[in-house]
Order: structure tokens, then sequence, then C-alpha cells
């Protein structure tokens, strides 16, 4: 205040020939102490006369209060009754903006509707998401943890415990304590406190007998010049970081505070109590106005507990700019008058306080530092901030070192800058602290809210198959593509590579091998029945179906072969249709055959009507038939909806399969149901004739051939469709195999035994019967 006001003085721009003068008074923080002080000044210091004042050597025009909110209400409510003009230097307070009750109060300060902003981004900096608040109760508080609140939801921070502290209105102390059990005991390691400088000294009036480690405090500006401790060594508020408004520094100051000296302003009392303490001075009379014994070349930035700043704080820059307020308004006021009426002597220029309101209230003026200053509450800017960090260790160092700053004005994304690397942290801490509710969820997992929590409380879970997170705490896991697949640490996807049942692949290996070796028996059979055509056993089971019936069995497995390899639109066409006409063929012979025996057992005696199916040798025409049958419902399906070349995505977790596509699921199951019914008519008649007399009756075989070919194809359907990828392709080819095995095994084996092995069985002597049978049949 006295800086700006000997700059004023000093400068012929502002109020020429005018000088501007100031009186301080202590206001104790009670109704009756700021009453007293009041009416002091009001009165003169002699004694209390209402309405009345006994000062002659000055005019006062304009009062400066604060730093309190309260402190300037109580005041403001008397001087409202003489319509003095009151500038509050404390932060702006939307109590002290109700127009109504305050018509002639003017805040100074800037706006802090930006400050829950700045606290939150600074949250999201470090990663902190657990957080606790301790707030003084009333209107800027319950704002503030309204703003926070929704500023922290936005942002998915949470807030572990809330400690709402009234503040009485006679005593600087608050009505309840605060609970240190809870703050210590809190898992939160962040705590952010906001209030008046009133409330935060009665805060730390009963923290101060409790030592806090491993808690960083956030603070707003009022703690500035506050914390104090009485810790040895020890500081429960070093590390603190303290959001102070923003303002650019006056060239001349640092040289004033140099130079400041009690013999320099012999009236300032308080300047002289000041040296007294600082310096280890004595006084040189009784009325304690003249000092001696001091420290040679002693000044205040030299104080002990470097309780004076180089550089202006919030509230004296906040002092600074209301002198200047009064001065521009003074000035405008006086040239608004010397335009109207001309001024000759000094004394024409008397006015009262309340005269200068209209140049007040819509006061707009550019302070010597350059920033602009406005009075107007409607048009006031959001607060800029300097992020200070306070550095307390040992006990009574008392640095405030800038380490960052928040504007609201700049791009989203930079309103935000900081030195962390400059940043000391609380007692306790060796590197950046913490503070979270649950452990983040790395790369492969997600996060899986508690019942009954909030969302900072969570488990991490791995993410599903085939799903990754390349992110930390992120709550869905991401699908890979279908041609992707993630990795075992699931925190990237991999790109799928191409497969198909080959003839490299163990299963396809294993296949080929097989096929071969049953195509080759198939065609070892067909040799040996080539070779004994003439044999009674050759002969008695209608050697012209068994030649049929070996061929198709050999084309049976070698048909395995259109389904290994990388599959093409040839082999996809071929691989169901040559399938299904090939086992129709060998199905078919095993029906006429079974057909055969029935019909020359049951039908033997002359003169039958009948009979004449065997003379015309009318079963040979059930292959021809029957597979004409197939061929027509294979064509349908080509013709509608043929076989293609597709890829499976999904059934191998690293590869895409190549396969075949059957076009019609339908068409299919048609071709397999009609194979599927012609091995049933085959199994019925061959179960009627199992018992027919005969040592060359091979319904027997033929019974149990179908029985194993029924059973492979009914237990395929299930199997098949409980399989993906390759695997169903050689579940295919597997059936294929088994089923032309069997019906080779049943129906050929026990004949090759008794053709090798046992030859004198196989004999005109030993079949008789056999051979009447024949002879009659051929006849």
């Amino acid at each position: 205040m006295v800086y700006a006001i000997e700059e004023i003085n000093r400068n012929p721009h502002i109020l020429p020939n005018v000088s501007l003068g100031y009186d301080i008074y202590n206001v104790m923080f009670n109704e009756w102490w700021i009453l007293d002080r009041c009416i002091t000044w009001l009165s003169g210091p002699k004694k209390y006369v209402p309405n009345y004042t006994c000062r002659r050597e000055m005019k006062s025009i304009a009062v400066l209060t604060g730093i309190s909110w309260i402190i300037s209400a109580n005041i403001g409510t008397l001087l409202e009754l003489y319509k003095y003009p009151q500038l509050t230097i404390g932060p702006f307070d939307p109590n002290l903006d109700n127009h109504e009750q305050f018509p002639d109060l003017y805040q100074i300060a800037p706006k802090d509707m930006s400050l829950s902003h700045g606290i939150v981004s600074l949250l999201n900096y470090f990663h902190w998401n657990w957080v606790g608040l301790i707030m003084s109760e009333g209107q800027k508080g319950v704002q503030i943890i309204s703003d926070l609140r929704t500023e922290m939801d936005r942002n998915r921070i949470c807030v572990d415990f809330v400690e709402i502290i009234p503040v009485s209105k006679v005593s600087h102390l608050p009505n309840r304590q605060l609970n240190p059990t809870q703050v210590l005991e809190s898992s939160a390691n962040v705590i952010i406190t906001y209030g008046d400088s009133d409330f935060l000294r009665g805060f730390l009036f009963y923290l101060r007998q409790t030592l806090v480690t491993r808690k960083v405090w956030i603070m707003n500006s009022e703690w500035d010049g506050i914390i104090q401790s009485k810790h040895f060594i020890l500081n429960s508020f070093h590390g603190s970081l303290i959001f102070a408004h923003h303002h650019k520094e006056t060239s001349g100051f640092r040289n004033f505070i140099q130079t400041v000296h009690p013999s320099k302003y012999p009236e300032d009392f308080y300047l002289t109590k000041l040296w007294f303490y600082f310096f280890n001075c004595s006084f040189a009379d009784d009325d304690c106005s003249t000092l001696e014994n001091c420290l040679p070349n002693a000044s205040l930035h030299e104080s002990p507990g470097s309780h004076f700043d180089m550089v202006m704080t919030e509230f004296a820059y906040n002092v600074y700019n209301a002198v200047y307020a009064v001065a521009h308004s003074l000035h405008e006021m006086l040239l608004h008058y010397i335009e109207v009426r001309p001024i000759r002597k000094a004394e024409e220029l008397m006015f009262s306080a309340w005269q200068l309101h209209p140049f007040l209230k819509n006061m707009q003026f550019t302070n010597p530092a350059g920033e602009q200053v406005n009075l107007d509450g409607k048009m006031k800017l959001n607060a800029e901030y300097d992020i200070l960090n306070y550095w307390n260790f040992p006990e009574g160092l008392k640095l405030k070192v800038k380490v960052g700053q928040f504007s609201p004005y700049s791009s989203l994304g930079q309103q935000l800058s900081l030195s962390d690397d400059m940043i000391e942290w609380a007692i306790g801490f060796t590197e950046t602290p913490q503070s979270v509710c649950s452990e983040s969820c790395g790369p492969g997992f997600r996060k899986s809210l508690q019942e009954g929590n909030v969302i900072c409380c969570f488990d991490c879970i791995p993410c599903p198959e085939n799903e990754i997170s390349n992110e930390t705490d992120v709550d869905q896991c991401m699908q890979c593509l279908d041609h992707q697949y993630a990795n075992t640490a699931r925190d990237h996807c991999l790109q799928k590579s191409m497969t198909f049942l080959g003839y490299e692949d163990p299963m396809g290996i294993g296949l080929s091998c097989t096929a071969l070796c049953f195509s080759a028996s198939s065609a070892l059979v067909l040799g040996i029945f080539l070779k004994q055509k003439n044999s009674p056993i050759v002969k008695a089971n209608n050697r012209t179906l068994s030649y049929i019936l070996l061929v198709a069995l050999n084309l049976c497995f070698l048909c395995s072969f259109l389904f290994i390899g990388h599959p093409n639109t040839a082999t996809c066409i071929l691989q169901q249709t040559t399938f299904g006409m090939v086992f129709t063929v060998a199905v078919s012979t095993v029906l006429a055959k079974t057909i055969t025996v029935v019909l020359a057992f049951k039908v033997t005696a002359p003169g039958r009507r009948i009979r004449w199916l065997l003379v015309t040798r009318a079963p040979n025409f059930i292959v021809p038939i029957c597979t004409l049958i197939q061929i027509i419902l294979c064509g349908i399906w080509l013709a509608n909806s043929p076989p293609f070349i597709d890829t499976d995505t999904h059934s191998e977790r690293e590869h895409i399969v190549i396969m075949c596509n059957k076009g019609s699921v339908t068409a299919f199951y048609c071709m397999l149901g009609y194979l599927g019914a012609l091995a049933l008519g085959s199994f019925t008649m061959a179960f009627l004739a199992r018992n027919l007399p005969d040592t060359f009756n091979e319904a027997k075989f033929l019974t149990f051939s179908m029985l194993v070919f029924c059973s492979v194809w009914v237990t395929f359907l299930p199997v098949y469709h409980s399989t993906k990828g390759k695997v169903m392709v050689a579940v295919e080819v597997f059936s294929i195999l088994v089923s032309s095995a069997g019906l080779l095994g049943c129906i050929f084996a026990p004949k090759c035994y008794i053709i090798l092995l046992r030859p004198q069985r196989n004999s005109i002597q030993g079949h008789r019967d056999k051979i009447h049978y024949s002879y009659s049949y051929k006849t």
C-alpha cells in the first residue's frame, strides 16, 4: 500500500498537485473489535461520537478491508450507513457480491471460476484419482465443492472423504475439530483444502499437534503466508502445492523493500515494531518510537524466516490494485468537477466520499505492471494461477517456489504447464506419489468395478479370448479383427496365417497314408477276385456286383485326396459330389447284393411269378437307378448353390482356415440323407437274410458291414458339428475312410480268408448246394 501511494504521488499524470495518504487499523477477529476500530476511524481516536468526526487534518475517501470476507462483511454493514467506498483485498467471494446487501463494496481480486478446473488438471497430470476434501462451510465453500465434484466426475476422479467444517463468525476457530485420524488413516495421499484465511488459521490450530506425513496438500492461495508449524525439523505441509493468482511483477517493488526503514517512516508504528522483533533492537524512549542497537544495514528481505517476499504476494498485489483503483477514480472525479466548474482554491475541492461511487462502479484501468483491472463484478475475468511448491524442510525454510502455471485461456491440453522435476514432495515420499484407490490395470487387462464402490475402486481382469487392451485402465477390451488374433499378453493383435488340411500337416499325412493303404488293399482284393473269378465263393456272391463294389470302395478311398491340400474351385465342387456318387454306388451295390441273396433263397419254387426277377437279373439295375437319383440331387445342388472356396477366421486362434463352403447345407444333408436311406434299406434286407442256410451266404457279413457303416455316419453328425476349421474336414475324411474300410473288411475279409488260407473250403465237393443254386440261377 505504501509503495503504491508513493508511486502515485510521484506520478505527474495521476492526481497532479494532490497527495494521497493512509491510516492503518488492526482488526481483531471478533465483532466487538471490528466495530471498535471502525468507529475509532470514523469519529477519531479520543472518543466515540457516532455520526461525527473529530478529524480535521485529512479527508478519508475510501476503505481497504480484508482479507477475510467475514471482516469485510461486518465492516461493510457499518460503512454502508455512511456510503463509504469499501474495497476488499481478499479473494473474490460470492457472499460479498450481493449488491443489495453491500451496494458500496468493490472486490479487487479476479474470480476463481477456473480454480476447480485447474486443480483437476493437476490431478490428471499426476494420474491422481483418489483424493480427500476439506472445505469451509459457506456459500463459497459449497460452490467450490460443487464445481470440484462436477469436474472430478467428468474426469473419473473419486473422493475418499469430505469434511465441511463450519467457522464461527465471532472467532477464527472452527465450530468443531477436524479428526486427524481420518486424514492419517485415509488411503488417499492427496488432500484438497479450500477456505479463507481465517478458516485456515483455525484449521492449522487444530492440526498443528499432529505430524501428517505421506500426504500431498493442494491448497488455494489463502494459505500463502499462513502456513506455520510447531514440529521440530519436520513439517506437515512441506511439499504442498498452492494455487496462487498469477500476476505480473512491478519493476520497483524489490528495490522498495530493500530500502524500507523505520527512520524513513517514523509514523508507522507497525514497521517500528517489526524491526524491534526481527533485528534485536531496543527502544530509546518510553513511547516506543525510537529504535537503537539494531543490526547494521538490516532490511526486510533479510528478516528471519523470510517473512517478507521480494515480490508481491497475491494479497499485496490486490492492495496495490485497490490503491490505484481509488487514485484513478479520484482522478476521474476531479477532472469531471473541473470540467463542470472551474476550481480557484483548494478548499473548493472538498467533496463527500459517496461521490466517488459513480466513478468506481465502472472503473477499468491498466496498472503499471501492464495488467487490466476491472471493478465491475460482472465484467471480471477468471483468474490465472501460479502453482507454488512450499518448501519447509527443515522447519522454518518457508520457500514458495513457482513450479507451474494454469491458464484457462490457453488452448485445450496446454492450459497446465508444470516443471515436476522442481517439485519437493511431502515428507515420506522419495518420488512422485501415487494416490489411487486401485492400482492401474495394465495392457491386457480391463477394469471390473467392485459392487457398491465408486468407479475408481476396481479389480483388474484379463481380456477375454481374442480381445486386447493396449492402454491402461480401459473399461472394455477391444476385439481383434477377423484376420488378427490376440497375443499371449493380450496387449496387441497379430496377423493370422493361412492354413488348410495339407499334406505337410500331421493329420493330412496320416489320412493320406491311410487312404493309400486302404486303396491298395481294395485293389489287392479286386485282383484276388479277378484271379479267382471261377471259384465257387466268387461265383456264389455275384462277382459282377463284387467287382463294382470293390471299384467303388477304391474310389471312396481315393476321393479323400479331394479334401486334402489347398482348396480350389474344382476340388470344392468335386469333393462332396464325388463323395456322394461313389458312396451311392457302393451302398446301392450292397443293397443289390442283399436283394439278390433274399430273392435266391426266398423264391426257389419253379413257376412263381417273382422268379423272373432273378432270371432277368433285375437286381443289377438297382445300382444305376440309385446312382441316377443321387446324380440328379447333386445336379440340382450344383445348379442352385454350388460349393465355393471360403475362409474361416474364427475356428482357429492363430490361423485363417481356407476351406470349401458347401454352398447349400440343405443339399448336403439331402445327399447324406439319401445315402442313409440306402444304407438303412441295405441293413434291413441283410438283416432279414442273415439266417438263410448256405455256407457262402454273405447276408450276415452284409448286415454287420451296414451296421458299421450306419454307426460311423450317425456318429459323424454330432462330431462334425462340434469341430471347427480343418479338423472338421479331417473328421469327414476320417468318416469316409472308416465307413469304406468297414464295408471292405466286413464283406471281403472273410472271402479272402477262405480263398487264401482255406482253399479246401472253396471247392465244388464241399458246396454242392451252392453249386446247385448257381446252376439253377444260370439256367
